[in-house]
């Protein structure tokens, strides 16, 4: 059985239109430590969907991502680090939406700006990825176009600090 990965309530609603009849939905909480939190004791051969909304510096808003590879955005250091590949999402409705596929870099705070065009910014999936588990896929919905306004105009539980 798989299981449908969200951060908040508030997109439930994506799983009813884009993965319509998944019942199996984790709400996580937004961010890493409440991923780690959330799946720690989940065998890693679950299959994993994580959907929900993330940014883009150049994507419009309410386009359609399959993610292909997960990396972290740390705009202000360079390192050595894995990039993590993302199986594709094994459902034929989603699969006849023809979903944009692209990368996405997960941080630690919501991103504002960047110099990553062509991707799609969350706070989740590279934590989810990090953890091990042997079939991960995730589909994004641009919320916004780095701004935090935009955000909350479709989303909730992320706050200005």
């Amino acid at each position: 059985m798989r299981t449908i990965l969200i951060a908040e309530e508030g997109e439930r609603k994506l799983v009813e239109q884009y993965l319509p009849g998944e019942t199996n939905i984790l709400v996580t909480g937004v961010g890493a430590l409440n991923i780690l939190k959330s799946l720690r004791d989940l065998p890693r051969d679950t299959e994993l969907i994580n959907i929900g909304y993330a940014g883009s510096a150049n994507y419009a808003i309410g386009t359609v991502v399959e993610v292909t590879e997960s990396r972290l955005h740390h705009p202000n250091v360079t390192y050595a680090e894995p990039r993590l590949a993302l199986q594709p999402v094994d459902d034929l409705f989603f699969r006849a939406l023809n979903p944009m596929k692209a990368v996405c870099y997960s941080n630690t705070d919501f991103v504002l700006a960047s110099p990553h065009k062509d991707c799609v910014f969350d706070m989740e999936l590279a934590y989810i990825c990090g953890l091990g588990f042997t079939h991960v896929s995730a589909i994004k919905i641009v919320s916004d176009n780095l701004s935090l306004h935009d955000y909350h105009e479709l989303g909730s539980g992320v706050e200005e600090a």
